[in-house]
């Protein structure tokens, strides 16, 4: 009896190792380099906020947080970005699935409650400037409007990245380079929401309390 092992024919019917195999693919890769950039973002967000906690109680003898912050529309806010990170999913559902007319229905209302969370912040800011407290006002206040501020901007950028999402949608339909980039719109919303819990919790929550 031949006893003897042909390893090179047990070499070519083994699977081919990661290197061996070729790169990933592209969904992968574009997925692992926007997480490199989110946490890019959280590094960021991780600075305004010890700054923040640094500068708190620099009122300069002026108001602080709790005279300042309106409960209602503060809750209000977080109800509408949290929904929409809720109706971000089910947009990103209707899209595996290739359901265009849920697509577009969860991406207007996607929209829509991040303007209405937009609006109220920037009318929050308003009304603060109006009664006197600007950035220039005190360090608490140049902390508060630099941290809250720098995530407004962020959903700004993710209202326009959505609307241009649908645009492509509608022109390319679901292609390969569409789906990677609605899987990066989903994932930086999501973040935008995460971040927002902790300015909810440390700054209006907190602030309150204080």
């Amino acid at each position: 009896m031949n006893m003897a092992v042909d390893f090179s024919a047990l070499q070519a019917a083994a699977p081919p190792s990661a290197s061996e195999a070729g790169p990933a693919s592209k969904r992968t890769v574009a997925g692992f380099g926007f997480w490199i950039y989110l946490l890019s973002d959280i590094v960021m967000f991780s600075a305004l906020f010890a700054t923040y906690a640094v500068l708190a109680h620099a009122t300069a003898g002026g108001p602080g947080g709790s005279h300042l912050i309106r409960q209602g529309g503060v809750a209000l806010e977080t109800a509408c970005l949290l929904a929409s990170s809720y109706t971000c999913g089910l947009m990103s559902m209707a899209a595996h699935s290739r359901r265009r007319g849920a697509f577009y229905l969860c991406a207007i209302v996607t929209f829509a409650l991040g303007a209405v969370f937009l609006g109220l912040e920037l009318h929050e800011f308003d009304d603060m400037i109006a009664r006197g407290a600007t950035p220039q006002s005190s360090a608490f206040l140049s902390a508060f409007f630099t941290l809250v501020g720098c995530h407004g901007l962020h959903v700004a950028a993710g209202l326009v990245w959505l609307a241009v999402m649908v645009a492509q949608v509608a022109l390319r339909g679901f292609r390969g380079a569409v789906d990677r980039r609605l899987l990066c719109f989903s994932l930086f919303w999501h973040a935008l929401d995460i971040v927002w819990v902790a300015v909810f919790t440390f700054v209006y929550l907190m602030g309150v309390r204080a």
